[in-house]
């Protein structure tokens, strides 16, 4: 059925792994979160926002690149493929989750966010909260 509507291989099979948030510093009212996904399926897929009820407020998706070598600019972003076997590696130099805190978070603690995709639709994941550097 998947091919009869157009779509090539399989269908996209996400899984989420190696969640882990930074632990907010000072003042700070926004930290990062970083994902391992995985496209294990025949088909690409799109990550399309992420959600967690532990965060004060709406999560959003940014990309950041260095301008120079000690400089970088970050940019929201609406959404980022996944392609078909493929995974991708979130990171504090290239796609990452602006997480808006909430409440006291501590090194070890566990935060349930839900990574939304335009085909496999939700997928959960826990992330450990670290220390920026870990």
């Amino acid at each position: 059925m998947w091919t009869a509507y157009g779509n090539a291989g399989s269908p996209a099979l996400i899984t989420g792994t190696e969640g882990r948030v930074f632990l907010p510093t000072g003042d700070s009212r926004e930290t990062a979160a970083f994902f391992r996904i995985t496209n294990s399926g025949g088909s690409a897929d799109r990550l399309l926002k992420v959600t967690s009820a532990e965060a004060g407020g709406a999560a959003r998706l940014s990309r950041h690149r260095m301008v120079t070598a000690n400089t970088a600019s970050g940019q929201t972003v609406t959404s980022v493929p996944v392609p078909a076997g493929a995974s991708l590696a979130m990171s504090p130099s290239g796609v990452d989750v602006i997480v808006p805190t909430k409440g006291t978070w501590r090194p070890g603690d566990l935060i349930a966010f839900t990574l939304h995709f335009q085909h496999s639709g939700a997928v959960r994941n826990l992330a450990v909260v670290v220390r920026p550097g870990h």
